[in-house]
């Protein structure tokens, strides 16, 4: 197999099984006028995110903080690259009141990287979760959080102010990490979210895409390596390219490969394996908590 992963042509036109039904429902309605009339952001709208109906119908959405513009240029990911916009201070406030308005029962939190500030923004991230918890007392928690650069002092801002789950992602096997995801490292990833189970997070959580030339046995090898730093919850989906400029979809692999992965990780002793094309971060984030 050529392991070269932006030299190969993408499949010709998407399976069956990726096909996605329109959000409908009393609830989604609800929603989606609250965020159109008070200008909310959501990851949900703004990523178009395939389980958005069916998320929002359980009370779960989730909310992207410090800005939209990323330090990093992952080449999977549609999030823009360059010099990113001034902290808003004002933005926990923002984004607990946007929670409180939706009637939100379970909150997913995450960010793009902000390599070009000393805290790697871990300090809006703390008063994020601390506004959310003042303003909406009920509504419970993840957060998928970047690696920080492997920095401890900020990843403790994370772990003090106690999420139900916190969350970082692989994204991809070993050794299609410098190609997929370039400024991160494989193994600083499995280091964080070790740090994060040994420093008393109960709840660990992590996330890989297939689809990028990536084989089974490495896939295999990564679920083992997630379950070796006590992780809880993995979730497996199919890489979709979200432009051009982006790498290419190699393979698109098929509902029974995805059952066995979950299979497989559930014998391995993954508390939740959520495995399928169309399964992102945040798919059923409230079941994770038990």
């Amino acid at each position: 197999m050529n392991n070269d992963i932006t030299s190969v042509a993408p499949p010709k036109g998407k399976p069956k099984w990726l096909r996605v039904k329109l959000p409908t429902g009393k609830k989604y309605t609800e929603l989606r006028g609250l965020v159109d009339k008070y200008n909310l952001h959501t990851i949900c709208t703004s990523g178009s995110c395939p389980n958005m109906g069916e998320c929002w119908s359980e009370g779960t959405a989730t909310f992207m903080i410090l800005g939209n513009i990323c330090t990093r240029s992952c080449g999977f990911c549609g999030v823009k690259t360059g010099r990113p916009e001034t902290i808003d201070w004002e933005e926990p406030e923002k984004v607990a009141r946007s929670i409180k308005l939706m009637n939100i029962k379970h909150a997913v939190i995450t960010s793009v990287d902000r390599d070009d500030i000393l805290d790697g923004g871990s300090i809006i991230w703390a008063e994020t979760i601390q506004a959310i918890r003042r303003m909406n007392p009920d509504t419970t928690l993840e957060t998928l959080i970047p690696d920080f650069q492997g920095k401890t002092n900020n990843i403790d801002r994370i772990i003090a102010v106690k999420p139900e789950v916190v969350s970082h992602n692989m994204e991809t096997v070993k050794r299609l990490t410098r190609e997929v995801r370039i400024q991160a490292k494989y193994e600083q990833s499995l280091q964080v979210l070790n740090y994060l189970k040994e420093n008393g997070i109960n709840r660990t959580k992590s996330g890989i895409m297939l689809g990028l030339g990536e084989k089974e046995e490495e896939v295999i090898q990564t679920l083992s390596d997630l379950r070796s730093v006590n992780l809880d919850i993995v979730t497996i989906g199919q890489y979709l390219q979200p432009s051009k400029k982006h790498l290419p979809v190699k393979e698109f692999i098929t509902p029974d490969q995805f059952k066995k992965y979950e299979e497989i990780g559930l014998k391995m002793g993954f508390r939740h394996v959520e495995s399928g094309a169309l399964v992102r971060s945040s798919y059923k984030a409230q079941k994770h908590l038990t």
